[in-house]
């Protein structure tokens, strides 16, 4: 079994690079609901893993490869050892934009997030209101082979990631948890689509449910079989 590692953090730390931070995001094929990413980097600057937590570590890899109950089982466990930053783009933003637009938009959303919690655990710690994080060299670990268009922030893309780079699995399974979530939430609101089993994917159950109802609120509009349902729901009711 392939178990991410801190290598490529620790060659970029040993560069100079004070805050290396993997991204990764979700959401990118359903049918309905956000694109949502993670930004997460260690909070241990020595980039070491204690000897009595090596299982719980072991378990953050490419978040495909965790049941939904390990991927639960470990979220809390991240959020203690990781600094991490959320963002999201919605249904109707996905529309407007294109789905890899709203991808690298929620990309740089999560990582203006986890700039904006560090520089506010950094104000905290110096008693000091006005303190932001200096002089530091920042670099994004970006999961796949495209670099974010529009960053400021130095890129190193990393084909397959998530499988090898522990940040970008951390951000993973971050970014898949708390879309998994939302979209639970969406279930009770919409219960009509089975998107608390099938999040929004176009499974055979989420197809047929939109021929029976037509789609909801949330479904992406721009999307080949949302909008071949939307024209057929708007034939029928004239």
């Amino acid at each position: 079994m392939e178990i991410s590692n801190f290598i490529l953090e620790k060659d970029f730390a040993s560069q100079g690079y004070t805050h290396i931070i993997g991204t990764d995001e979700v959401g990118r094929g359903p049918l309905c609901g956000p694109v949502l990413a993670c930004a997460a980097m260690f909070k241990d600057i020595n980039f070491e893993i204690p000897a009595e937590k090596v299982k719980q570590f072991d378990l953050i890899r490419d978040s495909k490869k965790l049941s939904e109950k390990q991927r639960e089982e470990i979220f809390e466990f991240i959020g203690e050892h990781f600094y991490l930053g959320i963002g999201l783009c919605d249904h109707e933003t996905i529309d407007r934009i294109n789905i890899l637009e709203a991808s690298f938009l929620s990309m740089k959303k999560a990582i203006q997030d986890l700039q904006r919690i560090m520089n506010e655990e950094s104000r905290i710690k110096n008693g000091n209101p006005n303190s932001v994080i200096h002089d530091s060299k920042f670099l994004i670990l970006v999961d796949g082979n495209k670099e974010i268009p529009n960053l400021s922030i130095e890129q190193y893309p990393v084909i397959g990631g998530d499988k090898l780079v522990k940040s970008i699995s951390a951000a993973s399974i971050v970014a898949k948890v708390t879309r998994d979530r939302i979209m639970e939430q969406m279930h009770e609101k919409y219960p009509n689509y089975g998107l608390d089993k099938h999040k929004g994917y176009g499974t055979k159950v989420h197809m047929q449910a939109l021929i029976e109802f037509g789609p909801c609120p949330i479904h992406r509009k721009s999307f080949a079989p949302v909008k071949k349902s939307l024209k057929k729901s708007q034939t029928l009711a004239k």
